[in-house]
């Protein structure tokens, strides 16, 4: 067998001028310029330039060969003129003078085009169908070696902390998450059936329960839930986190210090330093309509459902007598824009299924808008004084229930943001959302069911549950948010088997229920549970915010499509009859049918 490279294709410089060396990669590019032909070698680390003579006995067949065939190429490094450097690449100073050439593999045409971007590319159907190829272009390779080393850097920075990694089991049993469970059929209990984790969460509560102290785990999740382009169907991964005797702004510190160290380290982009800003729930939703605010973007919305409610306005005065409220939404100097602004920004938000979207300009020294005529000197003094409204100005207005006002303001404030190009793309902004309401009404039944967290510990324990109003208690539940993207929530967590009960009890459980859906958890708090607390931030949301990468796809090496498949793995598939037998499987939708084919397991 004949010898492969003596360097990679990132190594060569100026200083191995003279020395024979051979190189292996895959054709990246073929030039032939006066009958001497030019390929750029790739591999894993880089790029070099060969040099092919047309006196080579090879010379024709190289001539031939198609991009992305493997070569293994010896020759001699010489270094380039001055004006022939190629200042683009490490190795554009040498080149090298091909001298025997070893074709390992022709390849056929590929069905994506490898040396553009994404958008170049193909279709994204294509780009997973033939991931390997896909993997090959140099942003998407390099997306891949970031998110390899910011999980290096992840485990050497817990380790730092104190922390132990552990691994907990991924065939485990259904648990009622908020997700879909994935399930794995048992052969040797008919009928019964294991769940792939949501997350680690029962189980690193165990370990705090066992007398660990410090946990992490770089950590696979499944949950059957849709895809969108912060979030994989099917698997995502996360740095699971949990500590024992501690308080919220504990695990805080923690937490800041590792994502302040992860982003500093793999991006230039500006990074505030520590603590992150915190935002309470209420206060997000009331300013932002959103509980994973764009701090990037300066808007802040407010409530002016008291000004509207007693004007002549009727449209709104009525709203709000039924229980509407009104988001206002100011936004500074751009009053000049022409009408046609503000008639495609009300069509938006009609699109988003609001009744409209009213506004007041304060342009040339006048008031002007559809809801001015409709309004008082003084309340329209009011508005001016609530939102700091001076010449140029803009106020926009949305009215409904509540909780579908701050949904529709805030996509409105996200629109102007982007529209408006006021997102700074040079810098992250953090911030922490707290005190989430431990319970929220259901709107369908109107019963008091979980808001967020079920594990969660009642911020005033047991007094709260015992002496308030279920929807005023809130938790010791948090969010981290970057850029608007939500990184992780966490809490601490209810320790008390008591108190834990009782917030069932609230949310409609009885006692039995709990013991019968969560048996380990339930049944470890009568042996001695110290207090403890937990977060996990995404890692694939991480890498993403680092690569600058639009949709979560683009830092996952083989990840699925929205619909939930692999389309390289042809996953999910039917399966052999066989197989469905022993796992005592039939199969009862309509179309689908056994593979007969499908007999040699996957690897």
């Amino acid at each position: 067998m004949h010898p492969f490279r003596t360097h990679t294709c990132n190594d060569l410089r100026p200083e191995h001028a003279g020395q024979e060396v051979r190189l292996s990669g895959w054709v990246f590019h073929k030039r032939d310029h006066g009958g001497i032909l030019f390929i750029d070698l790739r591999d894993h680390y880089g790029r070099t330039q060969v040099i092919i003579h047309p006196s080579r006995s090879f010379f024709e067949r190289c001539s031939n060969v198609r991009l992305e065939s493997v070569l293994t190429i010896t020759g001699n490094v010489v270094v380039r003129e001055p004006e022939m450097v190629n200042h683009d690449i490490p190795t554009g100073a040498i080149e090298l003078v091909a001298e025997d050439v070893i074709f390992e593999s022709e390849a056929e045409i590929t069905p994506i085009y490898l040396a553009g971007e994404s958008d170049e590319v193909g279709p994204e159907e294509l780009r997973l169908k033939y991931r390997y190829l896909d993997l090959r272009r140099e942003s998407l390779h390099n997306n891949i070696l970031l998110r390899s080393k910011v999980i290096s850097f992840l485990r050497e920075k817990m380790t730092s902390l104190g922390f132990n990694e552990f691994q907990t089991p991924i065939l485990t049993s259904s648990s009622p998450e908020g997700a879909r469970d994935y399930l794995v059929p048992s052969r040797v209990h008919p009928g019964q059936f294991y769940a792939l984790p949501q997350a680690p969460q029962i189980f690193k509560q165990l370990l705090m329960v066992a007398g660990f102290d410090r946990y992490f785990q770089i950590a696979p999740c499944f949950r059957d839930e849709d895809g969108r382009a912060d979030r994989s169907p099917g698997e995502f991964y996360q740095l699971d986190i949990e500590m024992s005797f501690v308080t919220q702004d504990d695990i805080f510190k923690i937490v800041e210090e590792v994502l302040q160290e992860t982003f500093r380290k793999f991006s230039t982009k500006k990074l505030d330093d520590g603590p992150f800003v915190r935002i309470p729930y209420r206060e997000a939703m009331l300013k932002y309509g959103s509980d994973k605010p764009d701090l990037r973007i300066p808007i802040e919305m407010f409530d002016v459902s008291d000004i509207f409610g007693a004007s002549g306005f009727g449209a709104f005065a009525k709203a709000v007598a039924g229980g509407a409220v009104v988001r206002a939404i100011p936004v500074k100097g751009i009053a000049s824009q022409p009408r046609s602004f503000f008639d495609k920004l009300e069509g938006y938000a009609k699109e988003q299924g609001a009744k409209g979207l009213g506004y007041i300009s304060w342009k040339d020294g006048e008031l002007k808008g559809p809801i001015v005529k409709f309004m008082t000197p003084e309340e329209l003094d009011e508005l001016a004084k609530r939102g700091n409204m001076t010449e140029g100005d803009v106020m926009f207005f949305m009215c409904d229930k509540p909780a579908v006002a701050a949904k529709l303001a805030g996509d409105i404030r996200l629109k102007l943001g982007r529209d408006l190009n006021m997102i700074d793309k040079d810098v992250y902004k953090f911030c922490w959302i707290v005190d989430f309401p431990m319970f929220e009404r259901d709107e369908e039944t109107g019963d008091v069911i979980f808001s967020h967290n079920p594990f969660s510990m009642p911020q005033g324990g047991m007094d709260s549950l015992l002496n308030k109003d279920p929807l005023e208690v809130l938790a010791y539940q948090y969010d981290v948010v970057c850029n608007g993207v939500e990184l992780s929530s966490g809490a601490i967590r209810n320790h008390s088997l008591e108190i834990m009960l009782k917030a069932f009890d609230i949310a409609g459980y009885a006692p039995e229920v709990v013991f019968d859906r969560f048996p380990a958890l339930s049944g470890a708090f009568k042996y001695g549970a110290p207090p403890h607390g937990g977060i996990a931030p995404g890692v694939d949301r991480m890498v993403m915010l680092l690569a600058d990468a639009e949709n979560i796809r683009e830092v996952i090496a083989f990840p699925m499509n929205q619909r939930a498949q692999d389309l390289m793995m042809n996953a999910p598939a039917p399966v052999t009859e066989k197989q469905l037998r022993e796992l005592h499987i039939k199969v009862r939708a309509q179309n689908v049918q056994p593979n007969a084919a499908a007999t040699q397991p996957q690897a």
